[in-house]
C-alpha cells in the first residue's frame, strides 16, 4: 500500500474504502495478498454481475488467445465480433422482440451515453436534453451535463448547457404527479424550456442513491416522448444483464427504448466494452463520425458471448435474482427493525438494493465495519448515507444470509462505536 498513498494521485477513491492490496478472486470470493479473504457485495461498482473470473469465460477467453486471435481490431470484422453480435441478436433482442441496431463505441459507459446524446442531437436536429434528479450517466463532458450530483457537475470547470432536469418518479416524497410537471415543460410555449431532443433516464438510479422508478411511471415517460416526437433513452450500464432480473431493467415496464447504452458487466467478466442499441431508422451516422480507438474489444467480444450462452439461453438467473432479491429486502428491514438507533430505507430492485441510512454518518461507518468482517460493499446517494446492496447475481442463498449476518453485526458494531 506504500507505493499506493506515495505514487497514486489524491483521485483514487476505492483504494481508501478497501485499504489492502488484492491477489487473486473467483465468484464472489476475493483474496489478499495476506491470505485474507473477502466476501464481494460490490461486483465491481455493476461490472461484474457474474462474479470474477467465471471459469468457462476465463478458458474461452485463454483459448482465444492461445489460438493468435484478433486482440486489437478498431471496428474490423473480426470472428469475436460476429459471433457476440450474433449470439446477442439470437438469445436476447429475437425472443424480446426488439429490432436494434450496434453501435460499439469507446470502451466505458461514458462513451456509449456520448454517443447516444451525439446520435439523438443529430437525429432530431435539435440540442436540449432532458435528465432526471438523482441522475447519473458518466465523468466526461456529455455524460456530466446529464448528470445531477452538484459536485460532478462542478468538477467539469466549464458550464454545462443544453441539458433540463426533471423530477424523478417519487422525487417529492409526496405522492406528486411528476409526469405531470414533465409535460406541463413541455407543453407549455413560456415555461423557457425548448423541445428538447430526447430524454434519457436509468430505470434504477444507482449512484443517486438507489431510486427505482415504477413500471407505470416509465411508460408515462415513454409515452411522453412519443407525444413530443423525443427520443427515449434508457441508460442501462448498471441496471442492465439482471441485475434487477430481466436482461433489460425496462423489460417490466413493456417499453421499447429509442436507444439504450450498455457497459459494464456486457462483457461478462470486467474487460472494458460498451454498446449503444438503436432503432433502425435512427441510425444516420455517416461513416467513421463517431470514432475510438478501442472501440472493438475482441477479449470483450469473446467472454461476452459466453455470458450469454451460459446466463441467458432460460430465465434461471432472472428466477434468481428475484426470489433472493425480496429475501435481501425482507432480511435488510428485519435487522434495520433489530436495532435499536438505527434507521433507513429499504428500496431497489433484484440484487440492486440501497439501505438509505437516516442518520448520514452510518453509511460509510457501517461499511467499514463491513470491511473489518470480510466483506465488501460500497455507499452512494447524497452524502454517502446509502449502503448499497450488489452481490454478483451468481451469489446462492448461502452466500447471501453471510453478508447479510456480517452487515447485522457490522451494524450492531458501528452503533456501539
Amino acid at each position: 500500500m506504500d507505493i499506493i498513498n506515495r505514487l497514486e494521485s489524491e483521485v483514487r477513491g476505492y483504494v481508501r474504502s478497501f485499504p489492502t492490496e488484492f491477489k487473486t478472486a473467483r465468484g464472489n470470493r476475493m483474496t489478499d495478498v495476506d491470505g485474507h479473504e473477502y466476501l464481494d457485495f460490490f461486483s465491481g461498482a455493476g461490472a461484474l454481475n457474474y462474479g470474477h473470473n467465471d471459469p468457462d469465460m476465463e478458458a474461452t477467453l485463454l483459448d482465444y488467445i492461445k489460438s493468435g486471435g484478433i486482440n486489437h481490431g478498431l471496428d474490423m470484422a473480426t470472428e469475436a465480433k460476429t459471433r457476440f453480435m450474433e449470439t446477442f441478436e439470437e438469445i436476447i433482442l429475437k425472443p424480446r422482440k426488439l429490432d436494434y441496431k450496434f453501435q460499439f463505441p469507446g470502451p466505458t459507459g461514458t462513451n456509449a451515453v456520448e454517443a447516444a446524446l451525439k446520435l439523438a442531437r443529430k437525429y432530431t436536429g435539435r440540442s436540449g436534453m432532458i435528465h432526471f434528479t438523482h441522475s447519473f450517466h458518466g465523468m466526461t463532458l456529455g455524460s456530466t451535463s446529464v448528470t445531477s450530483n452538484a459536485a460532478i457537475r462542478n468538477s467539469a470547470g466549464v458550464g454545462l448547457s443544453d441539458t433540463t432536469t426533471a423530477a424523478f418518479d417519487g422525487y417529492y416524497r409526496d405522492g406528486r404527479d411528476t409526469i405531470a410537471d414533465l409535460e406541463a415543460l413541455l407543453a407549455d410555449s413560456f415555461s423557457g424550456v425548448d423541445k428538447p431532443a430526447a430524454v434519457i433516464v436509468e430505470t434504477v438510479q444507482g449512484e443517486g442513491g438507489i431510486y427505482a422508478a415504477g413500471f407505470d411511471w416509465l411508460r408515462e415517460v415513454a409515452r411522453v416522448c412519443r407525444e413530443h416526437d423525443l427520443l427515449f433513452i434508457v441508460d442501462d450500464i448498471q441496471a442492465g444483464y439482471g441485475r434487477t432480473g430481466p436482461f433489460f431493467s425496462f423489460e417490466p415496464a413493456d417499453i421499447q427504448p429509442d436507444i439504450v447504452t450498455l457497459a459494464k458487466s456486457i462483457s461478462g467478466m470486467g474487460s472494458p466494452m460498451s454498446l449503444v442499441l438503436m432503432r433502425p431508422e435512427i441510425d444516420v451516422w455517416d461513416a467513421g463520425e463517431h470514432t475510438g480507438t478501442f472501440r472493438g474489444n475482441n477479449h470483450a467480444f469473446v467472454t461476452g458471448a459466453t455470458a450469454l450462452e451460459k446466463f441467458w439461453r432460460d430465465d434461471q438467473l432472472t428466477r434468481h435474482v428475484d426470489e433472493q432479491g425480496e429475501r435481501i429486502r425482507t432480511r435488510l428491514q428485519e435487522i434495520i427493525d433489530k436495532h435499536d438507533g438505527f434507521d433507513g430505507e429499504v428500496r431497489g430492485r433484484g440484487f440492486f438494493i440501497g439501505l438509505d441510512c437516516a442518520e448520514p454518518d452510518h453509511g460509510n461507518a457501517v461499511i467499514k465495519q463491513c470491511f473489518e468482517r470480510g466483506l465488501i460493499m460500497e455507499t452512494t446517494g447524497p452524502g454517502d448515507r446509502v449502503i448499497k446492496v450488489m452481490p454478483p447475481l451468481i451469489s446462492t442463498a448461502e452466500d447471501i444470509d453471510e453478508g447479510l449476518a456480517i452487515i447485522d453485526e457490522a451494524i450492531g458494531a458501528a452503533l456501539a462505536a
